[in-house]
């Protein structure tokens, strides 16, 4: 189990804070008596910070796991990254590597918002032509349909995050180019552009 406990384990684990509190005792004996382990956090001290001008800093976010679950990950580690605006930083949970598997299909709903993908799927299904039992007819033209649907997704939508990370390298450029020596009547609708493409692109890999 993983997230923030609000609480720390020793003082070092505060800024600031010289002495065991009470909940700093109860919560290292509760880790204690479940037999959990508490690896230590690589990448920084501490998970919270108030971003004052005197910062309070504090590690309140861990994984905790049993010795069973570490027997099966044996070169488990937990890591803190880089934060955005969050007071708390994000942490990894990472198991070691694993054997990768063909990944099941699945039906996205961002699908959903690509206008005109129902009349799209609507032909396939049509064009499809299976011939035998009604249950035959049915399952085979849903192998046809997955396979048009993963070919599908991957022409149009498997780009999304390339696409995003060009959305905004092209937008800062021209936002560079607004401040410096003001922007063309051309510019300024190629900005709105892809204003408008990076909100769609980023509510499409949200809704994914």
């Amino acid at each position: 189990m993983g997230g923030d406990f609000n609480v720390v384990r020793f003082p070092s684990e505060r800024v600031g804070s010289n002495f065991f509190t009470t909940a700093m005792w109860e919560f290292s004996n509760f880790i204690l008596e479940q037999g959990l382990i508490d690896l230590p956090l690589q990448g920084g001290s501490f998970t919270w910070s108030n971003s004052r001008e005197l910062a309070s800093k504090a590690r309140l976010d861990r994984f905790l796991f049993s010795a069973n679950w570490e027997d099966r990950f044996p070169t488990v580690s937990q890591r803190r990254m880089s934060r955005l605006c969050s007071d708390h930083f994000p942490i990894v949970l990472e198991g070691g590597s694993f054997q990768r598997w063909s990944m099941p299909f699945r039906f996205e709903n961002m699908w959903l918002k690509d206008e005109g993908f129902v009349d799209k799927v609507r032909s396939w299904w049509d064009f499809y032509q299976v011939h035998g039992a009604s249950s035959f007819i049915l399952a085979n033209k849903l192998k046809l349909l997955k396979n048009d649907l993963k070919r599908w997704n991957v022409e149009v939508f498997s780009d999304v995050e390339v696409r995003i990370k060009k959305l905004w390298k092209d937008l800062n450029a021209l936002e560079n180019m607004e401040e410096s020596r003001g922007l063309s009547t051309e510019e300024r609708v190629e900005m709105g552009r892809i204003r408008d493409e990076l909100e769609k692109a980023t509510l499409l890999e949200e809704i994914s």
